[in-house]
């Protein structure tokens, strides 16, 4: 089983586009994914067509230890699954500030799940406890990076966050990848950015760049991953490719 977490503190780069439709396409490929949605935004689970603010229990309940995984967990698809997320998550750091090992809450919640091939786990745009959490249940961390003038910025800062848990509280973890994001080929400025993250983070950057798509946009409002949305898509040819990478990189390791 592989724990990635995908993270980066900045919003809006593709963090949850890059979970739901990895995460689908590497089910569509024959692997058991569970994906866990860690942010109190609950973008990754309205994504998939399910109402947060209907649901019984999500993650927030799990982390708080009402309710088991099982009693949260819904069959997305074929061999996917979900932790879904709701706005209550928000008071999470509050509630559990003073709870004895609240780094690891995520990781013996799922100390006994063992059926996944993969969980992804989508992460909120911050370095706060949820974050952390999915830190110490991880043993990757995949960073998507919007391909944009500013797509750096910030990225120390995580990485020394990465840093302090790998010396404190998981020495497993590792950043393995960096995912480009609304790539453009056309554009110098793509290019050129791309050109610069690969001088930073050498092989960790995927050879799959997640191309600019209208469709890759519009899925989450039906509810959809891009393989149900539009399977014919850019965005669908872009995922599948990714992930052949990351099976690709699972395998070279073993």
């Amino acid at each position: 089983m592989t724990t990635i977490a995908l993270i980066n503190q900045k919003g809006g780069v593709g963090k949850t586009t890059v979970t739901m439709n990895l995460g689908a396409g590497l089910a569509q490929q024959g692997c058991r994914v569970l994906m866990i949605d860690l942010d109190p935004q609950a973008n990754l689970t309205y994504s998939l067509g399910i109402s947060a603010h209907e649901l019984d229990a999500s993650v927030h309940d799990l982390l708080k230890g009402d309710v088991q995984l099982s009693d949260i967990l819904i069959d997305r698809a074929d061999r996917l699954q979900l932790l879904p997320s709701s706005l209550e998550l928000s008071g999470a750091e509050m509630e559990l500030s003073s709870v004895a090992g609240r780094e690891f809450l995520l990781r013996e919640a799922l100390e006994s799940f063992s059926e996944p091939d993969y969980i992804l786990i989508d992460c909120p745009p911050s370095l706060g406890l949820l974050t952390i959490n999915a830190l110490t249940s991880a043993q990757k961390i995949y960073v998507p990076v919007q391909t944009e003038f500013l797509a750096l910025q910030g990225m120390s800062t995580l990485i020394q966050t990465i840093e302090v848990v790998q010396r404190r509280l998981n020495r497993d973890l590792q950043l393995s990848g960096i995912i480009a994001t609304r790539y453009d080929g056309r554009k110098n400025l793509n290019r050129e950015v791309v050109e610069r993250i690969g001088e930073h983070f050498g092989d960790k950057v995927f050879k799959t760049r997640i191309r600019e798509n209208v469709s890759l946009a519009e899925s989450p409002s039906y509810g959809q991953t891009i393989f149900e949305y539009k399977p014919g898509s850019r965005g669908a040819a872009d995922f599948l490719m990714l992930c052949k990478e990351v099976r690709g990189r699972r395998a070279d390791r073993k």
